[in-house]
């Protein structure tokens, strides 16, 4: 072999080696780079939806999880505590829920998708305290004797109803929020998302 021909092939040899090393740093150097383009936790914190299975909450039970930092009930109502929300509505300052706190296929007395299944922001609408999770249900202590139970806030004592409606006369002005969500199958929910005709 000639000694040009070996310069050519020690040329070619070092051509490939330092490609190769620069294609290597270039695809380190990328990820940060592709890693900066992923939400954090604090941007999924903000607003990114939450995947929850429901499928081990039993009737007459709730579950509560974080969306954008603050509280969400998912509360699987029993029949008892959905019979009692027709008989309430003279009782409500909005039974109808007129205010606009629930996305538009929540707009019903159940203020829910599934009747059986609440999905509720846990903060009351007067200063952002969060009402007892645990509901009661049946006459309260300190409350009326026709009390049909729901869900109380114990800062100012606002009351709310299984619907997260509130009772007239209350220091909380409307109802709780109930966020937009959609069902990805019968036990899972996607909150924070409304896709439409869901």
């Amino acid at each position: 072999m000639s000694t040009e021909s070996k310069m050519d092939c020690g040329r070619r040899r070092l051509i490939i080696a330092t490609a190769a090393v620069g294609g290597a740093g270039a695809v380190v150097a990328m990820v940060p780079f592709l890693s900066s383009m992923l939400p954090s936790e604090r941007a999924k914190a903000a607003g990114a939806p939450v995947e929850v299975d429901i499928a081990s909450v039993g009737p007459g039970q709730m579950i509560t999880v974080e969306w954008r930092g603050k509280p969400v009930w998912v509360f699987n109502r029993n029949q008892e505590m959905l019979d009692t929300l027709p008989k309430l509505n003279g009782a409500l300052a909005d039974p109808k829920s007129e205010v606009d706190h629930q996305p538009a296929n929540c707009k019903n007395v159940t203020r829910s998708i599934k009747p059986n299944v609440l999905v509720a922001v846990g903060i009351c609408t007067h200063l952002g305290c969060s009402p007892s999770s645990k509901f009661q249900h049946g006459p309260a202590d300190g409350m009326a004797a026709d009390w049909l139970g729901g869900f109380l806030c114990p800062c100012h004592g606002s009351t709310f109803d299984f619907a997260g409606r509130v009772f007239k006369s209350m220091p909380a002005p409307s109802n709780l929020i109930v966020p937009p969500h959609t069902y990805l199958t019968d036990t899972r929910i996607l909150i924070g998302e409304d896709k439409k005709g869901a």
